[in-house]
Formats: structure tokens, C-alpha cells, sequence
């Protein structure tokens, strides 16, 4: 049987009751078989892209799973339609949001699915808490740590903890 690989997720919601969604995101991860290690405290965080929405919440999960990245993606895809989830404007207000951001430190580029997030390293809405949860994680890409993207962010976005 082949290691479960190490997946660092990034959960946000910016609509209904933001943090009972992402507690239902996570308990649907875990009911789909996402094993969660650590979760960091949840964040509200200035919206990015679409400024005439409500702010987010958002948090970021170290996970163990034996499926590939394709199936994770698979997942967190029926998970955000089952939390009914609907894509109408690039980077506008959602439900849930599900984002494969690591993958145990390794690349991945497929049609469907580019990890690490493309903008992970841009978004202070992930490296903030992942910074507090991985601060030593490498960006594969990038060779750098969480840490070190997240102090040396050119990001302004507002970014609150919460708990």
C-alpha cells in the first residue's frame, strides 16, 4: 500500500454562517476518509480580488490521505457542491471554498489541478496560517519556507485572528 502524502489544504467561506461552514467542510473531509493533523485557528481576512463582497474566514489543515492529488481534488469538489457552492465570479463571495495549496512537497501540473497553488506565495489569506502551523515547510517551487513567504509578504490584505 502506498504512504499517505501530506496535503496542506486552504478553506474559506464568505457566505451564511462562515464559521459553521468551514467546521462542515472539515467533517466532510474526514467523513470522505481526509485524515486531519493540525488546523490552524481561523482568520478573517479582507477579501482579494473582488473587493465589493463580505470578508472571509479562512483556515488551512495539514491533512493525511492515500489518494492522489486528483482524487483529493475530486473530493473537496463534491464536498463544496454538496455545501452547494456555486462558481459564478472569479474570486467572488462563496459558501466554501476547498484549495489543495501542498502536496508533500511535491509539484503538480495537470490540466485540472496545479500544486502548489499558483498564488499561494502571493495570498496572505493561506500563508499566514500556514505559517503558524508549517512555518518549516518548504514552497517546493520556491525553496523557501512558509515563514519566510509569509514575513517577507508583499501583501497589505487585513488578515485577523480569530480564536
Amino acid at each position: 500500500m502506498p504512504k499517505a502524502a501530506r496535503y496542506f489544504l486552504g478553506l474559506g467561506s464568505n457566505l451564511g454562517d462562515r464559521r459553521k461552514n468551514l467546521t462542515r467542510a472539515v467533517a466532510l473531509l474526514e467523513k470522505a476518509g481526509i485524515r486531519v493533523r493540525r488546523a490552524s485557528s481561523i482568520y478573517r481576512t479582507e477579501p482579494k480580488g473582488f473587493a465589493g463582497q463580505p470578508w472571509f474566514y479562512n483556515q488551512v489543515l495539514e491533512t493525511k490521505s492515500d489518494l492522489p492529488a486528483a482524487g483529493l481534488l475530486d473530493v473537496a469538489q463534491s464536498i463544496e457542491k454538496a455545501m452547494r457552492r456555486k462558481r459564478t465570479l472569479r474570486n467572488g463571495p462563496r459558501r466554501i471554498d476547498i484549495d489543495i495549496l501542498l502536496a508533500s512537497g511535491q509539484a503538480v501540473r495537470t490540466r485540472r489541478l496545479t500544486v502548489p497553488h499558483p498564488r499561494l506565495h502571493l495570498r496572505n489569506f493561506v500563508l499566514v496560517p500556514l505559517r503558524e502551523i508549517a512555518p518549516r515547510v518548504v514552497h517546493p517551487a520556491l525553496g523557501r519556507t512558509m515563514r519566510t513567504l509569509a514575513d517577507e509578504s508583499r501583501d497589505r490584505s487585513i488578515v485577523e485572528k480569530l480564536d
